[in-house]
């Protein structure tokens, strides 16, 4: 298990590393160099639309390899991932600007961001299953949290990078060849996370389901479409509160409040290290005492906290919007530090790669891809506190704290039997269980039947 957890936080740090990179080149530096013709707040709004395809693509990535992974086994996903990722982000890199080649630059960008995403909707399902159905049932959560703490990894090293080159290259000079850097870096982390993967054993979840499913995304469509909407809606605030901390905010400190590059990347870096050193604490909590639970507390605390994190990074004042941004950041990590636990085990194992990872994408197209887009927009009509940002955040908060609340819970609790005929399936035929409560001390059941133990 540690050498896998590690595989698999490597691999999702690089992958999220290539993605994150792009989130900070589009709040700093792609609007002027890619849509220079427009004001500088469209040229915002359009590299944030260019930085938004990538969520949109998630999807459609998470049924292409969730359909690999369901049928052909979760590993393969792993390998082939990481190499569309990373090929894309490396092209990122070497794409001319406007000034060179007029409207192709923005186009290509645009194809290349969609590449991105397809790659990164297949990799979080492939990362997260196979640790999941290689862990023990009670100690689940702290195992499938290290890829979770993937993305605070590579959201540290895309921005340490973006940090160093920002600190010692002039204006000019960050914004003429700087900026390409971290994506040229991405070839390199690419071949190490390849390399670290290619000894990975296939999953046992996978191994032992007999009848594969034909055509996953058809089963899910059919069986499981309310449990994909309602895991889609309970995650979006998660997307919402990390693309307002670490892109939004970013761009509004920067260009609003003249608050430096440097001092902005250093106060959401410093968030984002507690929010990743924390990950395997909240796990820990979720294997004690269930995934919903933390989950509901996370949801609550966001919604309680959007209004103060808008008004503490206004001030401009770098201890402030720290202390915005942290606890933020720990809303947020409350509840995602068991979604690695909590997805697989809501989805049957024949289509658990696809359903799973579906549900978790659709919830950052909700959250993730608009959040940037909207914020801009509503701070161009507000004053200098934007309160608009606070109460979009917090309505979303809101509706992913009613998603959760219609979810079950779904932690297995060792030394007990699995109770024959109990309520303690997730869904039945995609529908949830009305006020069923879980088996405390057996596995989920299904139709009566103890399911596949490969996740409980």
């Amino acid at each position: 298990m540690p050498r896998l957890a590690a595989a698999s936080l490597a691999g999702t740090a690089i992958e999220f590393y290539d993605f994150f990179v792009y989130g900070t080149a589009a709040a700093l530096v792609l609007g002027p160099l890619f849509f220079p013709t427009v004001s500088p707040l469209a040229g915002t709004l359009a590299a944030f639309g260019t930085f938004g395809v990538g969520f949109v693509a998630r999807p459609l990535g998470s049924v292409l390899f969730g359909h690999i992974g369901d049928r052909h086994g979760r590993r393969p996903v792993l390998v082939a991932s990481l190499l569309l990722t990373g090929a894309a982000t490396v092209a990122v890199g070497c794409v001319p600007t406007y000034d060179t080649i007029g409207v192709a630059a923005p186009l290509l960008l645009l194809v290349l961001r969609f590449l991105q995403g397809l790659g990164l909707g297949g990799e979080w399902g492939g990362a997260v299953l196979l640790t999941a159905e290689h862990a023990p049932a009670e100690r689940r959560g702290l195992w499938t949290s290290f890829p979770q703490v993937g993305p605070a990894l590579g959201f540290l090293l895309a921005n340490g990078v973006v940090l160093a080159l920002s600190a010692t290259l002039s204006e000019a000079q960050f914004a003429q060849w700087g900026w390409r850097v971290p994506f040229w870096a991405a070839g390199v982390l690419a071949a190490v996370g390849l390399w670290l993967r290619s000894s990975l054993a296939e999953s046992p979840g996978f191994l032992e389901i007999d009848d594969h499913a034909r055509v996953p995304l058809a089963e899910v469509a059919r069986d499981h479409w309310r449990l994909v909407l309602l895991t889609a809606g309970a995650l979006a605030v998660g997307y919402a509160i990390f693309y307002a901390v670490t892109t939004w905010s970013l761009a509004y400190a920067t260009e609003r409040l003249g608050v430096g590059r440097t001092v902005m990347l250093t106060c959401i870096m410093a968030a984002v290290l507690v929010k990743g050193s924390l990950t395997p604490v909240f796990a820990l909590l979720g294997d004690r005492y269930g995934r919903r639970p933390l989950c509901l507390a996370g949801c609550a605390a966001a919604a309680l906290w959007m209004f103060p994190m808008v008004a503490l990074l206004a001030t401009g004042e770098p201890l402030l919007m720290f202390l915005g941004f942290l606890g933020a950041m720990i809303a947020f990590i409350t509840m995602f530090a068991v979604i690695a636990a909590y997805l697989p085990e809501l989805y049957e194992p024949r289509v658990r790669c696809t359903g799973a990872a579906v549900g978790y994408n659709l919830g950052g197209v909700v959250g993730g891809a608009l959040t940037p887009i909207v914020a801009t927009a509503l701070v161009e009509h507000g004053g200098r506190v934007p309160w608009g940002v606070g109460a979009y955040l917090t309505g979303i908060a809101l509706l992913s704290l009613g998603c959760f609340a219609l979810l079950p819970e779904t932690r297995p609790v060792r030394g007990a039997e699995p109770v024959r005929g109990a309520v303690a399936e997730p869904v039945r035929g995609g529908e949830p269980v009305p006020g069923g409560e879980p088996v405390r001390g057996g596995e989920p059941v299904r139709g009566g039947e103890p399911a596949a133990d490969a996740t409980g």
